[in-house]
């Protein structure tokens, strides 16, 4: 019994120690977790869904304790128990005692709420989610009509840039005070989060005249993740999910990191297909800009950042030895964007 508590001390200490900011898996998991931001903020449950990574992707064997609500309940009780004591000095035992009473009482019936509002906003998400994996799949069958199918493929943006808006005012709320300086804070701490990645993304596609059916790849992708993840956690226990629906959630969600890596080789090669349509009528400058933009943010933010250096690598690793045997005059050209692209 001691050599298991000893095990178990020594793993706490090595997931409290891991580097975590560093693990393109953590920010990912983090950034699917639907809570309120006053408990977003706070060290304890972040330290604890730190520990439940940890045991989900490191250490199973890792035992991951229930998070306690005592502490956050604690403050509402001490400033009701102060204020009695400040207010009621002459009154008697009986009466300060019933007070406290009532207002654990109060505490009790109001806690479950941010529980009621959470699951809320998760069946929002998950109801916008499915609409965006139906639209979605109507826009790539090649039966739909034409018009149905373009309809659908700017649907399939739209819903999923305001999945990801929405997913980011949960968990980030809104700036503190509509100034520059409020507003560039909260920026610097979104602006590396996979939500909003996802909707430039959306917003890149949704306003531009081309209809590329191969951007729908990644929106697919992340439709497919959020409603697997949704019907795990809600529906385990239904006859109707074991029989028809566990099998393709259990295989989404052991494959994130291949649905990943097939997002990242099509967010790349649609950068070089809108490179390509620069030499068509349909070309759009700007918005080849804007794009490869946020290919440079994929690269360098943390949750996308391991699957995109990955890609380019194996990019590099394939033309770099062709450009320096039949076209060296490439060369200069080509590091005058790697500096950019590094910058």
């Amino acid at each position: 019994m001691g050599q298991d508590e000893e095990a178990q001390r020594l793993k706490k200490i090595a997931a409290s120690s891991y580097d975590y900011e560093n693990d393109p898996r953590w920010g990912e998991y983090w950034s699917n977790i639907f809570m309120p931001p006053h408990m977003a903020s706070r060290p304890d449950v972040v330290d604890h869904y730190k520990r439940k990574f940890y045991k989900r992707y490191i250490d199973p064997d890792l035992v991951v304790e229930p998070m306690s609500m005592s502490s956050s309940t604690q403050p509402a009780r001490s400033s009701s128990s102060s204020s009695s004591s400040t207010n009621g000095n002459d009154q008697t035992h009986q009466r300060t005692a019933g007070s406290g009473s009532r207002t654990s009482g109060t505490t009790a019936n109001t806690s479950p709420n941010p529980t009621s509002l959470r699951l809320d906003r998760q069946t929002i998400q998950f109801s916008v989610n499915a609409w965006v994996l139906v639209v979605a799949v109507l826009a790539i069958f090649p039966l739909v009509p034409r018009h149905i199918s373009n309809r659908a493929y700017r649907l399939s943006f739209l819903g999923t840039g305001c999945s990801s808006l929405y997913s980011l005012y949960l968990l980030y709320g809104k700036p503190r005070a509509w100034n520059l300086q409020a507003v560039q804070m909260w920026f610097q701490s979104v602006i590396a989060t996979k939500d909003f990645i996802s909707f430039i993304y959306c917003l890149t596609f949704v306003s531009s005249h081309m209809c590329l059916k191969f951007a729908l790849i990644p929106i697919l992708c992340r439709a497919l993740e959020q409603v697997a993840k949704f019907l795990r956690s809600t529906f385990s226990r239904s006859n109707f999910y074991r029989k028809y629906l566990e099998e393709p959630c259990v295989w989404v969600e052991s494959n994130l990191t291949t649905l990943s890596i097939l997002s990242s080789h099509a967010e790349i090669g649609l950068g070089f297909l809108l490179i390509i349509s620069l030499l068509s009528w349909q070309r759009n400058i700007i918005q080849t800009f804007m794009y490869w933009q946020l290919l440079k943010l994929m690269y360098q933010a943390p949750v996308t950042a391991g699957y995109h250096q990955s890609v380019w690598a194996k990019i590099g690793r394939t033309v770099n030895p062709l450009v320096d045997s039949h076209a060296p005059f490439l060369r200069t050209p080509i590091s005058a964007a790697q500096r950019w692209w590094f910058r």
